[in-house]
């Protein structure tokens, strides 16, 4: 548990930008409080999304700030990057340990309360509940965790969760509070007016909850 010492993670979504520049948000919301960030373009090419992900590697070097690479591989190695997320669809945990021995964070999304058990599970340095509640960022998923399954599961691992799915301000206290140890956050953020204040105001309701 102490090796995962982050409380407030960034997901990319150049949608939620709104036009903005999706390098800026994401400084801002350093500068706010974020520890984490996962670069997550399913959009791009293999090229764009490796171009993107060292330019913003860069950015966040300076801030000290690791990047993980949302299930792609090869894009996370040639970026050197601090780890890799992967869901149930990605590339095994399994591989990746193959290709990629001295993966600094490994992280994978718990989709059925089953998936605890897997050796993918087993792998990950942390697993992540999404969506806590249900997301129009995300249309494929599953279970909608709920503040309940974050509890469930919080009693059966002791691996850190990260819980994703609407997450802000107003509910990221009783997520903590539920058994959550770090919380991810797309739109409240980068669709927020000013993202510094919104990374600034949900830290705060973590601090107060941990």
């Amino acid at each position: 548990m102490g090796s995962f010492p982050y409380h407030l993670y960034l997901v990319t979504d150049e949608k939620s930008c709104n036009g903005r520049p999706m390098m800026e948000i994401v400084e801002a919301a350093v500068k706010g409080g974020v520890d984490l960030v996962q670069i997550r373009e399913k959009q791009l090419s293999e090229e764009a999304f490796l171009k993107k992900t060292l330019q913003l590697k860069q950015m966040l070097d300076r801030y000290n700030v690791p990047l993980i690479v949302n299930d792609n591989l090869e894009v996370a190695l040639h970026s050197n990057a601090a780890g890799i997320h992967v869901g149930n669809n990605d590339v095994p945990p399994q591989q990746i340990k193959q290709r990629w021995a001295n993966c600094g964070i490994l992280g994978y999304s718990l989709e059925y309360e089953e998936h605890l058990l897997s050796e993918s599970a087993t792998l990950a340095d942390y697993l992540a509940l999404s969506p806590i509640f249900s997301t129009p960022t995300k249309t494929d998923t599953v279970t909608e965790w709920g503040l309940e399954g974050i509890r469930r599961i919080r009693t059966l691992t002791d691996k850190p969760l990260v819980a994703i799915g609407r997450i802000n301000a107003t509910n990221a206290a009783e997520i903590i509070k539920a058994g959550a140890n770090c919380l991810a956050v797309v739109s409240a953020i980068s669709a927020a007016p000013n993202p510094a204040k919104a990374a600034e105001q949900i830290r705060n309701e973590i601090e107060k909850s941990i």
